[in-house]
């Protein structure tokens, strides 16, 4: 498996407060089921050591379990997306 098969793109549900904060709220999986985030325990610039690539690592927990979401901003300014949402595939 190479490191693009670890990496999971997912739809992303997000909160934008009035100062710019992005919030996950919830993410739908591949195969289609939505997790509800129930708290973002941390944001930090990070590499995804398994899957690489890098960008703002939310901590987060869902279903009781934590893990890492990611957020991989665009590389063009002009391009109309700011970038994806990713996690790395557990094996």
């Amino acid at each position: 498996m190479n490191s693009s098969d670890k990496k999971v793109y997912v739809r992303v549900t997000a909160a934008f407060s009035s100062d710019g904060k992005m919030t996950p709220l919830s993410l739908i999986w591949e195969d289609g089921r939505e997790y509800t985030i129930d708290r973002v325990l941390d944001v930090r610039p990070a590499a995804a050591m398994k899957a690489g690539g890098q960008g703002d690592r939310y901590t987060i927990r869902t279903c009781g379990r934590e893990s890492f979401l990611f957020f991989e901003r665009s590389s063009k300014l002009s391009d109309p997306a700011p970038g994806r949402w990713f996690v790395e595939r557990r094996q």
